[in-house]
């Protein structure tokens, strides 16, 4: 029997499956489970997994001491454009910021362009009289007299939501307070979301589509994480509950609540947190973590156990992959690209006779064919199933029937006719397209940092993950595989080893060589406050981390590099090793410094997190004998595309040591590892499945 007094949940909501894992006071996994999502009510499949996984683990709910929550709902609501109605209020003179944008076509001679959604349309761009300056002096009071006529514009709009973005008020953001307190007063219900708060940076648009993001998505959160709250509540959790952010910490409901914003892609930073975790154990120096989904694949690079980040990235391109055309979103995130390739995605034939992968989804509803939930289209679940990689008998614990004819016919009347392919052939095309798919976008997304995938070790999880790793490997080079435990709730489980943490960004600019040593000191103490009080409402006890960074850039250039600061007050004696960090990081990105050129300083952060624990590498573990397995099942050999017999073994008889020659099929409850043609299979001293590409004449 478990000790249940710490016992801590997991819940990852994504777009097909639900996934739920309960650990035990020393971090190991005593229960999971995979439900498929319920998308008129995400809280109903949350609340059919809590209950199957806590009766695996013999537990009640009132014995569970945290909760850790993650979600698609923010990020699906702004793709799918099902947010509230939002106006925008700037100062007068820059109603037309979401119009003017960049100034720039993404896509520059394209006479078919289709511009970027930016949630407000121009007759709901609001302004009020007011002028800040950049240093944050007060050039024109904020005008209170006008609010009764701009109340009366705000109803004729019908927005229940507000953005107020005024000009400089990252640097003074009394006038948005005031506003946000008059609008308040007359307005009760009025969601409002100020600048100053959700993106408190310099660059209009970027502050400007961060805010209405925020108030896009603020109310129907709001609605859900009180509803989810409640569902617990009455369930018998006693616990507080604490949600995913992108930035890959923890955060409480409240913060959520008012910055839901930072949930966007809150599930898939679960998933780099557990890479990071299994590369810090593993020793390892640089990974590709790769995490595939019923809907998604999400790829990110992680060096020296710290996935990539980024304080910004675009949500709903109108151009898939094209830099520019999307909305700008600028918070702290882990830096991953996401493609739509899942288990779900529907394949099919275009005009011109190609095979195509995506984005579009089956998902949980209807699903793929063979799950015969009502689905009609070819999915990539389909062909998995047809080439045999996906036994039904160990299919998704059980829950339901896997119709292996189904899935064959329909990809052979909706793929294999048109392109004079059989059901394998066809099948086997498909694969071949989403997992090239996926190599493409980890090669791309490496170029783009300055990386090379080849030396890299992939970290693969999700439900699909271990399934298409081998594959995707080979597309990308990549000759090493580690695929954790419980592989299939991943993203849940990096949410139990996720710090609580938040970070805040400010704008303030200043020279290096002339730095106003005493203002930045004093700005950091604000916000280094700030961040620790949203720290000590989710952990009240823990040791905390502070790390403080500078977003330095050449004197007229346009963006900017991070660099570490100490946590402590900056000195005179500080100027001269922060030029040269500065140097020595533009020098790597760009491969010379420019000498002579003045250093600026656009922006300052904070970022405070609890204390993660020690971990200590494993002792390495001595291969065993080949691993002999006692059945086999008929696959289609993806090397050499013919049929050939696998062996089917269950992770649970594996024991560290073990050692086992491709193709085979390593079944567990969530999720299937397909071992290659020209891999081995080994079994780690933490019991990861370590699988290297054998070398091929």
């Amino acid at each position: 029997m478990q000790n249940i007094s710490s016992l801590r949940l997991a819940i990852d909501i994504g777009g097909t499956f639900t996934d739920t894992v309960i650990v035990d006071g020393n971090d190991a996994v005593i229960a999971s489970t995979k439900t498929l999502t319920t998308h008129d009510n995400p809280a109903d499949g949350a609340m059919l997994g809590a209950r199957r996984a806590l009766d695996r683990a013999q537990a009640q709910m009132q014995d569970i001491a945290g909760l850790i929550h993650g979600t698609t709902l923010a990020t699906n609501a702004l793709i799918e454009k099902r947010g509230a109605g939002v106006a925008t209020i700037a100062t007068d003179g820059f109603r037309d910021i979401l119009e003017i944008a960049y100034e720039r076509r993404h896509s520059q001679y394209d006479i078919n362009l289709e511009k970027t959604d930016l949630l407000v349309t121009r007759d709901r761009s609001l302004t009020v009289a007011e002028r800040m300056s950049a240093s944050g002096d007060v050039i024109e009071p904020l005008d209170e007299g006008c609010i009764p006529d701009l109340l009366g514009q705000l109803d004729a709009t019908g927005a229940t939501s507000v953005a107020i973005c005024l000009l400089h008020a990252y640097a003074n953001n009394s006038h948005e307070r005031r506003l946000r307190e008059l609008l308040h007063a007359a307005r009760p219900d009025l969601a409002i979301s100020i600048s100053s708060e959700v993106s408190p940076e310099a660059r209009e648009f970027d502050r400007l589509c961060t805010t209405v993001a925020n108030a896009y998505i603020q109310p129907m959160m709001a609605r859900y994480l009180d509803a989810f709250a409640a569902s617990f509540s009455q369930s018998g959790l006693s616990c507080p509950i604490l949600m995913m952010t992108a930035g890959g910490g923890m955060t409480t409901l409240k913060t959520a609540a008012q910055f839901p914003i930072r949930l966007v892609e809150s599930g898939p930073a679960g998933g780099a947190i557990l890479a990071a975790r299994i590369a810090a154990e593993c020793g390892l120096d640089e990974v590709l973590s790769f995490d595939m989904g019923g809907t998604t694949a999400k790829l990110c690079l992680i060096d020296k156990a710290q996935p990539q980040s980024s304080r910004q990235f675009e949500i709903g391109r109108a151009a898939r992959f094209v830099k520019g055309s999307g909305m700008p979103v600028r918070i702290p995130v882990i830096e991953m690209i996401e493609i739509g390739a899942g288990g779900g995605s529907i394949a099919d034939v275009d005009r011109l006779g190609r095979l195509t992968v995506g984005p579009r989804s089956a998902g949980s509803e209807p699903g793929p064919v063979a799950f015969g939930r009502g689905g009609t289209d070819p999915t990539v679940s389909d062909a998995d199933i047809a080439l045999g990689y996906i036994q039904a008998e160990t299919f998704a614990e059980g829950q339901f029937g896997i119709d292996v004819g189904a899935a064959q016919d329909v990809l052979a009347t909706r793929i294999g006719k048109p392109l004079g392919l059989d059901p394998f052939g066809a099948a086997d095309g498909v694969s071949h397209i989403v997992d090239e798919s996926m190599a493409s976008a980890g090669r791309t997304h490496a170029v783009e940092s300055g990386k090379d995938l080849g030396p890299r070790t992939m970290i693969a999880f999700g439900g699909n993950g271990p399934l298409h790793a081998c594959r995707v490997a080979r597309s990308a080079g990549i000759n090493r595989i580690v695929v954790p435990a419980n592989p299939g709730v991943g993203s849940a489980v990096g949410f139990l080893f996720a710090p609580v943490s938040f970070e805040i960004v400010r704008s303030r600019y200043e020279m290096l060589q002339t730095l106003d040593l005493e203002a930045v000191n004093d700005l950091f103490g604000t916000i280094s406050t700030e961040a620790l009080e949203v720290v000590r409402q989710g952990d009240a006890a823990s040791p905390v981390t502070t790390r403080r960074v500078a977003y330095m850039r050449y004197h007229g250039q346009g963006h900017e590099i991070e660099i570490a600061l100490p946590d402590r007050d900056l000195t005179p004696q500080d100027i001269a090793p922060l030029s040269a960090a500065f140097e020595a990081s533009y020098s790597r990105q760009f491969s010379r410094p420019v000498p002579g050129m003045a250093i600026e300083i656009m922006n300052w952060s904070v970022h405070v997190s609890t204390r993660p624990p020690t971990i200590t590498p494993p002792v390495q573990t001595a291969s065993g004998p080949v691993f002999v397995p006692d059945h086999y099942r008929e696959i289609f050999c993806d090397v050499t595309a013919q049929l050939c017999n696998a062996a089917f073994v269950h992770r649970s008889e594996l024991a560290p040591g073990d050692s086992l020659i491709g193709p085979a099929l390593v079944v567990e409850p969530q999720t299937t590892t397909f071992v290659g043609a020209d891999f081995r299979l080994f079994v780690d001293g933490l019991g990861n499945l370590i699988l290297t590409r054998e070398a091929t004449t």
